[in-house]
């Protein structure tokens, strides 16, 4: 299916002059992306009303183009979308993102069977109908017809940003979800490989795309937002496949009778039962998230941090009340915070007679260095506790509001936290720019910070739980190695 992201040409049927529509907000996104360099096929636009849009020269059907169309965007009258589609089979065209609505979603299942037929007949793919279509922050790719900014008192404002280029692909079923998490990536700072919104899914689904990412050397981590699955089975043994390579994280809604409702009338798909879907999702080795915030949560550490080997975890912090917090949430998901062994007491107890560490704090995890805790102070402690063998991973809490904590201590710690090789995640409580500030650099570091105690112990469990999987199925110590020889692409 690599015609969809990286085609030779695009004809963009049903282009349009009106800035307001569809058909001219694609154009202009692949014309943009021309001119920027990022998209470097042909575009052609189609339509029988008009001679030139946006200064490039227009056509009337599919079949005037001269050049080589491996992809066709679809943004015409439902009633017309079959005889465009028979017209693209006519012009050899191999793919088709059909944007238009009206089909099954609204009870039209003959006119979605009728395109269905079509393209089965002309050896098309599509993706669609009731979709936004694709987006691949590489190839320059962009069907969305969202548009990026809009005018706000005369000036320009992001509206709907494309994230940067990343190791994160995104297949959801609901367009206006998929719109959100682009703009919420952007925000954060998270990078996407490819955004796949395919509607109703008449053809192409998530068991070809999830098989299509899993060989994708751009994607790391693969999220879906799910509200039905139509091939069940092979869903099941496409996913048991992939998340032995790379992690899936998926939002299954639809879990109450009004959300399921709500599905069915969203894109024609029955949600079938929330339980056995959500227990199968689980043995496959997918990890499920029960929240967009907490997707999200997992997208970014997944992205960066390995799996854990075990469930022991260290806790280190600088405020007693979050290592409580903390240890009680990650005990509750089924992980273990235990005492450090002999040994690496030894090791503490020596930065406390050295004066590195004060003699009242606490060293029999959580590890508190108080209140009076410096950067110097959580880099001895994290070297003794990152090379300890009784830990799987670490939560790390160094809250911002202490005196004791000289600007720039992330970069600093991070000097020790890069020779880890166990899972770290930070957590720093706030929302006063310091500590968006420190959340923001680990971020970048490549640690995944977060605003609760709570949050991040769930990370690390999930961290866990993936890790436990890998060992289960034998694949724990290929997935480490691939991912510590692609870390920085």
């Amino acid at each position: 299916m690599d015609f969809f992201f990286n085609p030779r040409g695009v004809a963009i049927i049903g282009a349009s002059r009106d800035v307001g529509r569809p058909g001219h907000v694609i154009l202009r996104n692949f014309l943009e992306n021309m001119i920027s360099g990022s998209f470097k096929g042909e575009v052609y636009p189609v339509n029988p009303n008009a001679r030139r849009i946006l200064g490039v020269q227009c056509y009337k059907s599919v079949l005037e183009l001269e050049g080589l169309v491996d992809l066709a965007v679809i943004s015409v009258p439902a009633a017309i979308v079959p005889k465009v589609l028979e017209e693209c089979g006519e012009a050899k065209v191999k793919g088709a993102i059909i944007i238009s609505s009206g089909f099954s979603e609204v009870g039209n299942t003959r006119l979605e069977q009728e395109v269905v037929e079509i393209a089965r007949r002309n050896n098309i793919r599509v993706i669609g109908p009731n979709c936004v279509g694709i987006y691949d922050a590489y190839s320059g790719v962009d069907t969305i017809f969202l548009e990026v900014s809009k005018i706000l008192e005369g000036a320009p404002i992001l509206a709907t940003p494309r994230p940067k280029p990343g190791r994160i692909a995104f297949i959801t079923q609901s367009g206006a979800f998929g719109a959100a998490i682009l703009d919420y990536m952007a925000g954060s700072g998270l990078g996407i490989s490819k955004f796949i919104s395919h509607g109703n899914r008449c053809d192409v689904d998530e068991v070809d795309l999830v098989e299509y990412l899993a060989r994708d050397d751009k994607t790391d981590v693969i999220l879906l937002y799910l509200e039905s699955i139509g091939r069940g089975r092979e869903f099941y043994e496409v996913a048991r496949e992939t998340t032995k390579i790379k992690p899936i994280i998926a939002l299954k809604v639809g879990r109450t009778t009004a959300g399921a409702r709500a599905a069915a009338s969203h894109t024609g798909a029955l949600a079938g039962s929330h339980q056995v879907f959500t227990a199968a999702l689980k043995q496959a080795g997918v990890i499920v998230a029960e929240t967009m915030e907490e997707m999200m949560d997992l997208a970014k550490a997944f992205v960066n941090q390995i799996p854990a080997r075990g469930e022991r975890i260290a806790i280190v912090t600088d405020g007693g009340g979050m290592g409580v917090i903390a240890s009680d949430t990650v005990e509750i998901l089924g992980g273990k915070v235990e005492k450090p062994r002999e040994e690496t007491l030894k090791k503490l107890r020596k930065l406390k007679e050295d004066g590195v560490i004060p003699d009242f704090a606490s060293i029999e995890n959580p590890i508190d260095l108080t209140g009076v805790a410096t950067t110097e102070m959580f880099i001895k402690t994290l070297e003794i506790v990152g090379q300890a063998d009784e830990f799987d991973g670490i939560i790390i809490f160094p809250l911002h509001h202490i005196p004791t904590l000289e600007a720039g201590y992330e970069d600093k710690m991070m000097e020790v936290i890069r020779g880890i090789k166990k899972p770290v995640v930070v957590c720093d409580v706030g929302e006063a720019e310091m500590a968006k500030l420190v959340r923001m650099k680990f971020d970048k570091y490549g640690v995944p910070a977060y605003p609760s105690p709570e949050r991040a112990a769930n990370v690390m469990m999930k961290l866990v739980n993936y890790g436990k999987y890998l060992l289960k199925v034998g694949a724990y110590q290929d997935y480490v190695n691939r991912k510590i020889l692609g870390k920085g692409n």
